[in-house]
């Protein structure tokens, strides 16, 4: 099976390349600081910060916490933060890789076909001694258009559908899985028929995402192998797209993500939960 080699990127070669790449800094805590106070401090030379709730994800509601932006609303986020077609994109957060993972599918779902997670994220830049600046950018616009639907999306009835005729990956940690706590959402458990593989199994210790030999090992103890359909769901969309990610490093590049996930499905009560 052939691995992509166009998902992530090495601190190393990212420097090697910084002139010719556009570098988006979407550093995010789920309860905050605000990550644009980490970009402030410093960051990669070059890099323009974009907010995952403001400005990569539509409002919260019935579509969940972190639904799709409106593409025209996101193409003048993109364009404004110099994006363009014929340049490489790379995303990086604070290094366990979920905001940047988020980025990197709404961007590939959008049309852009040469965007890379840069692996190990913020920390892995610094560690490797590469500079780091509190120079804010003026990114000339970019002319990036928002093509709609270059990955494929799971509507709650799609997802609940794959729960039982593929695998629907849930990847939040056990105990929400189980529904023995839930610190966020107001309903606790789980899609009826999805398996449980929290997404911070994908990581090594330093944050950076394990080989893919590894990787396929972990979704085949789980059911994924080349035929059956998959996709992964969490409680707003942004861990799931880390899983996502990891689907394509290990070959399944028809990976699905529910947007909407837990926070969507809970939003029905004739939506059964286990």
């Amino acid at each position: 099976m052939a691995v992509p080699d166009d998902l992530i990127v090495d601190p190393s070669d990212l420097a090697a390349k910084l002139a010719e790449t556009t570098v988006l800094d979407v550093r995010w805590r789920l309860a905050g600081p605000p990550g644009r106070d980490d970009y402030d401090a410093g960051h990669v030379p070059g890099a323009v910060h974009l907010d995952i709730d403001a400005d990569l994800c539509g409002p919260p509601g019935e579509r969940g916490r972190h639904p799709l932006p409106d593409p025209d609303d996101l193409q003048r986020v993109l364009r404004a933060a110099g994006v363009r077609e014929d340049r490489p994109v790379v995303v990086y957060d604070l290094g366990d890789g979920l905001p940047a993972a988020r980025t990197w599918w709404t961007l590939r779902w959008a049309g852009h076909a040469a965007v890379r997670v840069l692996d190990g994220g913020f920390p892995a830049w610094v560690a490797a001694g590469l500079p780091v600046t509190t120079e804010v950018p003026d990114p000339p616009p970019g002319d990036f258009t928002v093509r709609p639907g270059a990955l494929p999306v799971l509507d709650a009835a799609a997802a609940g559908h794959l729960a039982t005729e593929g695998v629907l990956i849930d990847v939040r940690a056990a105990p929400r899985y189980r529904g023995e706590v839930e610190p966020i959402d107001p309903v606790a458990g789980h899609i009826p028929g999805a398996v449980n593989l929290p997404t911070t199994d994908h990581l090594e210790a330093d944050g950076r995402l394990r080989a893919a030999a590894a990787l396929r090992s972990r979704f085949a103890a789980v059911g994924v192998d080349d035929l059956v359909p998959v996709g992964a769901y969490c409680g707003s969309g942004i861990t799931a797209a880390h899983t996502v990610l990891a689907l394509h490093l290990a070959g399944r590049t028809d990976a699905a993500l529910y947007v909407g996930s837990w926070s969507e499905w809970i939003t029905d009560p004739d939506r059964p939960v286990a």
